[in-house]
């Protein structure tokens, strides 16, 4: 072959044919595209000549016969001269299932608003799977109230210690240090009107009914709901889940029912530590910032803490605990079978949460404040 060419087109007045030679693999696609591309298009339909052809693997076989078919050729036709029978079995095989392949799907680009509807139909399905699991979570829960016998202790006990107790330090640390900038900040601004008494009121009203089960919820979901998906979606990996049901038992009442149980307990009670614990590091940068001493603090708390404020932040723990269980256990419970989809489930759990909380905390804002609370 002149130059080392890997094919040649020769062409008469009665036939043509197409020398192939050389090493045709997947290692030389690119140099054979290149030059079956720069090929003229033949008059009729040549024959294949395989003399000195050294080497042939279905991937060459397959872009020789896509170039043909481009060529408005049928592959399966093209007469065959000396070729070896490796060869020709390769070639052939190939050419006998180039029917199977499908057409390449035409590349088109996504429009704004095709991908503001595709996003809102996502965001449509995912609530309604997280309702449809909640409404399944409600029936396995509802089934324990009835028979309470059937509640796995063990299990609870050993969601409450990791949900509740190994959360305290640092649900108690950061519900301080937010009470230490947020009594800061607000006494910058009241010791320019000698309203620095006022910080109380702010600190303790802000705290209770807002921030700190905000605060309780924000990290529970980092915290909890991810683990509950880690976990839910590894035992989903290993089949563990599988097994549960194999077993006779419902994964809703061994799994889910426990983690959404111990959290719904643990949220009041560390809500209620961050209240202490916001409070106390508000009492801390008080006394020495804005003069008001730990007595005085607390007397003036008294009077501007009316009771329905931390009632109402202890009655929101439960409701933003239902809303991180759910959503954790459910992004973990269908989990797709590789560990890349764990991470991203998990991931998507902590945003999913947040995301949850903050609406449900802007609802609770405004049915409260139309009932004058």
């Amino acid at each position: 072959m002149a130059h080392g060419a890997p094919c040649r087109l020769d062409e008469s007045d009665d036939s043509s044919v197409l020398h192939l030679a050389g090493e045709w693999s997947m290692a030389h696609l690119a140099a054979l595209d290149g030059a079956l591309a720069a090929l003229p298009r033949p008059r009729g339909t040549p024959k294949l000549d395989g003399t000195a052809l050294a080497e042939l693997d279905t991937a060459a076989a397959l872009l020789l016969s896509l170039r043909l078919r481009d060529a408005g050729l049928d592959p399966a036709s093209v007469a065959l001269q000396g070729f070896s029978a490796s060869h020709a079995r390769v070639l052939d095989l190939v050419r006998g299932r180039l029917d199977e392949l499908g057409a390449a799907p035409p590349s088109r680009h996504e429009g704004f608003l095709e991908h503001i509807g595709r996003v809102a139909a996502g965001i449509g399905a995912l609530l309604a799977g997280h309702v449809a699991f909640l409404g399944r979570a409600a029936v396995a829960l509802g089934a324990v109230v009835l028979r309470p016998a059937t509640l796995r202790l063990k299990e609870l006990t050993v969601q409450l210690e990791a949900v509740c107790l190994n959360a305290i330090p640092v649900v108690m640390l950061v519900t301080a240090l937010i009470g230490v900038v947020f009594a800061y900040l607000l006494g910058m601004q009241a010791s320019q009107y000698g309203a620095n008494i006022f910080v109380v009121d702010g600190v303790a009203i802000g705290m209770t009914r807002e921030l700190a089960p905000m605060l309780v919820a924000v990290i529970m979901a980092g915290r909890s709901g991810a683990s509950f998906t880690a976990q839910l979606g590894t035992m989903k990996l290993t089949e563990e889940t599988d097994a549960i049901r194999t077993l006779g038992l419902s994964p809703m009442a061994v799994l889910v029912v426990p983690r959404l149980l111990a959290l719904m307990i643990a949220m009041p009670l560390l809500t209620f530590l961050a209240f202490v614990a916001a409070i106390g590091g508000a009492m801390l940068v008080a006394d020495p910032m804005l003069d008001i001493s730990p007595q005085t603090f607390l007397d003036r708390m008294r009077t501007a803490l009316a009771l329905r404020h931390p009632v109402i932040g202890l009655i929101k723990a439960p409701v933003f605990a239902v809303f991180i269980a759910v959503i954790g256990c459910r992004m973990g419970m269908e989990v797709s079978r590789d560990t890349r989809a764990i991470g991203q489930s998990t991931t998507s759990t902590v945003v999913q949460s947040i995301v949850a909380v903050i609406l449900v905390n802007a609802l609770f804002a405004v049915a409260l404040q139309e009932l004058g609370l």
